[in-house]
């Protein structure tokens, strides 16, 4: 396996980390990431194998799960309980139940409340140069998830900053100041969703909470604390992509010379998917290794970890006709920007309808929004967005 080296917080790497990609797929089907201490696979073919593989998954196989420090028990008692995580039956069956909650009727309805919000939103937007991810892409995912879930709006900031401490201890980077403050949301965020919990079963509403509470397939409910992680996930991974894709969505438009006439009712689905090909806001999923096994003409080992470089796959020349060009009218093809198989992201409809809604009345409202300062990348990576967004309208 041939090995390469680059520091995923290298300066370089993060503001453009496709030639990288390009030269991992030169390498071979896997390669060894020395920075990561681990093979990853980049190219388009071999990314939706191993998604689709139930060779490889989520869960650690037994005798390899990591041993889980004191200062961050309360993060992995949330992660515990998450779909996401999860393997076999228990996954199966927890899907299961979100799905009769989280139906397309119920985010199909949510088209007029993201109306709402996108022109409440705007609205509200300074006069000259501003910043568009705290005033637009933030607050767009987090009010809807809030209205989807039936929490008051107010609480918007006070989620978002749980949201942000828990998802950081995913980067490769984290240290242990960012391990105990995300212990410390987790705790906070489960305190505050039990009792939400609680009142939702007293007093029902027209919300996912109480649709959740109510969910049953073959005589099984969800338990009180897979009912909390399942809104803590809907909340985390939901915002989490939903803001980087909108903040790079609309960087990607406002780079192309006439970004309106890609937002048409006619042309709107397949920008979105090239947008979110082209740019994608999750750049690496991991799986563990179930058997040894060979895969790609490798060599695995029960208990090994692989690397799924989801952007990578965006950009493989072997799939996509001059993958570094942003083109719209391309010919439709599954990208792999929500993952595959059975982890398939869940939120990947209502992430979707917010772009679809968002977007065209973003530069409807505004056909002279324009760049004033070149768009800087966060130092997340895998978390891949935008550190700001400079704009004027």
């Amino acid at each position: 396996m041939k090995r390469f080296s680059c520091a995923p917080n290298d300066p370089a790497f993060v503001q453009n980390p496709y030639p990288f990609y390009d030269r991992l797929r030169t390498g071979g089907k896997m390669v060894f990431w020395e920075e990561l201490n681990l093979p990853v696979i980049a190219s388009y073919d071999g990314v939706s194998m191993a998604l689709r593989d139930n060779r490889f998954g989520r869960e650690a196989p037994e005798g390899f799960a990591p041993e889980i420090p004191d200062h961050l028990r309360a993060f992995y008692d949330i992660e515990d309980h998450s779909m996401l995580e999860l393997e076999a039956d228990r996954h199966k069956r927890l899907r299961s139940l979100v799905l009769r909650a989280f139906t397309s009727r119920r985010i199909k309805a949510l088209v007029p409340d993201l109306e709402e919000i996108v022109d409440d939103l705007m609205e509200r937007f300074p006069e000259g140069e501003f910043d568009l991810m705290p005033a637009f892409a933030k607050m767009v995912p987090v009010r809807i998830i809030c209205r989807l879930l039936g929490v008051p709006e107010e609480m918007s900031e006070q989620l978002l900053t749980w949201s942000n401490a828990m998802v950081a201890v995913y980067t490769p980077t984290r240290t242990r100041e960012i391990e105990e403050a995300a212990s410390q949301a987790a705790t906070e965020f489960s305190d505050f969703m039990r009792s939400y919990v609680e009142t939702r079963r007293s007093q029902p509403a027209d919300d996912l909470i109480t649709s959740l509470i109510a969910a049953e397939s073959e005589g099984e409910k969800l338990t009180t604390d897979e009912l909390i992680t399942t809104c803590i996930l809907l909340l985390n991974a939901g915002h989490e992509a939903t803001v980087h894709s909108l903040g790079l969505a609309v960087k990607t438009l406002l780079e192309q010379e006439t970004p309106r006439e890609f937002l048409s009712d006619e042309k709107i689905d397949g920008t979105i998917e090239e947008l979110l090909r082209y740019d994608p806001p999750l750049h690496l999923f991991q799986r563990w290794v179930y058997e040894d096994t060979t895969f790609l003409g490798q060599e695995l080992k029960r208990g090994d970890k692989i690397g799924l470089l989801l952007a990578a796959a965006g950009r493989d020349d072997d799939t996509w006709d001059d993958p570094n060009r942003f083109d719209p009218s391309r010919k439709a093809k599954q990208n792999a920007a929500f993952g595959a198989g059975i982890h398939f992201c869940v939120g990947a409809p209502l992430a979707r309808l917010e772009m679809r809604v968002a977007l065209p009345r973003l530069f409807e409202r505004y056909p002279n929004l324009r760049l004033t300062e070149t768009p800087r990348y966060a130092d997340t990576w895998h978390f891949h967005g935008l550190a700001k967004l400079m704009v004027t309208t």
